[in-house]
């Protein structure tokens, strides 16, 4: 099948898909969209909200949709690495045998991830990145497609330990969850608190999501748009000559390059799960919110005057 075909299938597996999470997920399009979006870019996201939001539930349907294998690891205090990796343990013949942790499936839903201490935060790290994990000297792969979803509370909140900036870079988004609307959480009651309840279909398989990816890494981006990326991700940098005055008063630290990368990366996802053949910089700017909302540390000045992230890069465009 050519790759014009494999974005136009594409297109029609998504509208489809979107219909299925609605029959369960009520509202909250913005926020299904960039998860959607970080899967088929083959990157990691990070939700950022209050408990009760359905944030589990939501995980767990698009995983059931995307016919994933999904596990949940609820991040506590006294949680070990090898809680989430696996551990060896002696067989009946005085053998060692791997006891994989749940960590080996397509989809981890990493459930309050900043309730629990820096080790085992960075045991998620390797297997992020290296999509594989070493356990007493041995190495396993991961199955692909392979996605971590973490959840984290606002920092504010007691008990937590803040992720620190290197490992909050190894998500592609950060995507803030609100309250519903008025109308939106009278459906939430109503659909939650009957008898009924709603199943969805599967409607894709493991291989066809990693095909979708690979088609969507070939997608052609014009070098006008590639520029406009890394100048956008250069004006964060405080000590940067293309950075604005504002920037200098209100950052600490801009993105880093992988910022760049993961611009381009959804960036071509947006255009292809738009029937585009090449993103533009309307594409750039539609996924900047949720890919630089992380990477930029705002100071003092920034909090005492009420400015946000999204106020910044709002003003970087």
């Amino acid at each position: 099948m050519s790759d014009v075909n494999v974005i136009e299938q594409l297109v029609q597996k998504q509208n489809a898909l979107k219909k299925e999470i609605a029959k369960v997920i009520v509202g909250q399009d913005e926020v299904i969209n960039q998860v959607v979006l970080s899967i088929f870019a083959g990157g990691h996201a990070l939700l950022i909200g209050v408990p009760g939001l359905a944030k589990t539930l939501m995980v767990n349907t698009i995983s059931q949709v995307l016919g994933l294998n999904f596990k949940r690891i609820q991040f506590t205090p006294d949680l070990m690495p090898s809680d989430i990796l696996g551990s060896e343990i002696l067989d009946e013949n005085r053998n060692f045998k791997f006891i994989k942790g749940p960590i080996f499936s397509n989809i981890i839903l990493a459930d309050e991830i900043n309730r629990t201490p820096p080790k085992t935060q960075a045991a998620l790290l390797e297997a992020m990145q290296e999509r594989a994990v070493t356990v007493a000297g041995h190495h396993y792969k991961l199955d692909l497609p392979y996605f971590v979803l973490a959840t984290q509370n606002p920092i504010e909140q007691e008990g937590t330990y803040p992720l620190p900036e290197a490992q909050l870079d190894r998500f592609m988004f950060a995507i803030k969850l609100d309250y519903p609307s008025f109308e939106e959480e009278v459906a939430v009651v109503k659909a939650t608190t009957s008898n009924t309840k709603n199943e969805v279909s599967s409607l894709f398989t493991a291989e066809e999501i990693t095909n979708f990816q690979n088609t969507i890494r070939k997608i052609p981006v014009a070098d006008n748009v590639v520029e406009y990326a890394v100048t956008l991700v250069s004006k964060t940098r405080p000590d940067n000559s293309l950075a604005p005055g504002f920037v200098k008063t209100y950052i600490d630290w801009g993105a880093g390059p992988r910022a760049s990368q993961n611009l381009i990366l959804a960036a071509k996802t947006q255009a292809a799960l738009n029937g585009k053949f090449s993103p533009d910089i309307e594409d750039i700017q539609a996924v900047a919110f949720g890919i630089l909302r992380h990477r930029i540390v705002k100071n003092y000045k920034a909090d005492a005057e009420g400015i946000s992230e999204e106020d910044i890069i709002k003003k970087l465009f």
